[in-house]
């Protein structure tokens, strides 16, 4: 069993729309980078929100597509034990501060949950923390274990949860 421990968030003063994943994968983890695992379509969904022709190539560049287009990004857990990379065999998950980011940065109005177990976890660790001036939107996952949503698929999905 591995301990994993979250990264920081990108977020700026800007965003609006948080995006909260459950836990960086082994390949991010060792990288430090959020969804480096090349066959997560996190950044190519991200990518066709923001209308960028094509996905940057360095996670400066993909860091700075995120904040441009005022999105915000973290996890949901902020340590666990895990073996490998899936949701599933997380154990003993310490959640993040959410409730001192949202507090930091009022202007979020969006909050998507990037799979189930984003969003079991926020359920689990802030049942109480609901906002009539937030959104709330549980996602299909970016992940490649969610192999059933395409690329085109997760894209329409995405987008018209967000911006309807």
């Amino acid at each position: 069993m591995s301990f994993c421990k979250s990264f920081e968030p990108i977020i700026d003063q800007n965003s609006k729309i948080l995006i909260l994943g459950s836990m960086p994968g082994v390949q991010s983890l060792e990288v430090q980078q959020y969804y480096a695992h090349p066959q997560n379509r996190f950044w190519g969904v991200l990518s066709a929100l923001c209308g960028e022709e094509t996905t940057p190539n360095d996670y400066a560049n993909k860091r700075a597509m995120l904040l441009r287009h005022h999105f915000a990004l973290w996890d949901v857990i902020a340590s666990c034990e895990r073996e490998g990379s899936l949701d599933s065999a997380i154990l003993h998950e310490i959640p993040n501060d959410l409730v001192s980011l949202l507090k930091a940065y009022p202007q979020i109005d969006t909050i998507c949950l990037n799979g189930g177990k984003a969003f079991a976890s926020y359920k689990k660790h802030f049942k109480m923390m609901q906002s009539d001036r937030i959104k709330y939107l549980t996602m299909p996952s970016t992940s490649p274990a969610n192999a059933r949503w395409r690329l085109p698929m997760l894209v329409d999905h995405w987008r018209q949860a967000i911006y309807s």
